[in-house]
């Protein structure tokens, strides 16, 4: 049995995967959350197997959010699931640490499949073209190219740290520039000592 939570802003998403899931053997709906806040907060209480994530959410960044789901100790196996035709979100999926990514005009089956693969520990990415490497490399500060080579291969962050020689909360830093810099936001400001 693949216990699953589902973050989505719209309400009638909820409502429908969680009457499809309750119709698929194994497939066992344990709660839904609107944000990013409330969220996280369902997944401590609930562990589940596995989130199903939109990747945009009214009170967060979905994308951020799958990183710290998958950041903690116990971390679920996360699943975006997108009405978003953006060709970016296959690389920033992976720099995010999402372990498949499902369009929301996709079947029933495939959606069922994505989770059924991601539950026994595979991954449901779409394939990643020359283009959209060369494209996210282009967009990524020339000290987070290891980095960026690392999370397409999908090292853990423990592993990038001890690669790289830095902390986790570094990394971590590191790691959100990146997904910055790829989503086309331009990096913070460092703060500058007084």
């Amino acid at each position: 049995m693949t216990r699953i939570v589902v973050v989505d802003p719209q309400p009638a998403v909820r409502a429908g995967l969680a009457m499809m899931l309750r119709t698929e053997p194994g497939l066992v709906p344990v709660g839904s959350a609107v944000g990013a806040g409330d969220g996280l907060e369902l997944v401590e209480r609930q562990r589940p197997d596995v989130v199903l994530l939109d990747p945009h959410l009214l009170d967060g960044d979905g994308l951020a959010t799958c990183r710290r789901l998958r950041s903690g100790e116990h971390p679920p196996r996360v699943v975006l699931y997108s009405s978003d035709a953006d060709p970016t979100l296959a690389v920033t999926a992976r720099v995010a640490g999402a372990d498949g990514l499902i369009d929301k005009s996709a079947p029933p089956a495939e959606l069922f499949e994505a989770i059924r693969v991601v539950a026994r520990g595979g991954v449901a990415l779409p394939p990643i073209g020359r283009k959209e490497l060369d494209a996210a490399a282009d967009k990524a500060d020339p000290d987070d190219l290891a980095l960026l080579a690392m999370l397409m291969d999908r090292t853990s962050p423990a592993e990038v740290a001890e690669t790289l020689h830095l902390d986790r909360r570094r990394v971590a830093r590191r790691i959100e520039r990146l997904l910055g810099r790829l989503r086309g936001r331009p990096p913070r400001p460092r703060a500058r000592p007084a």
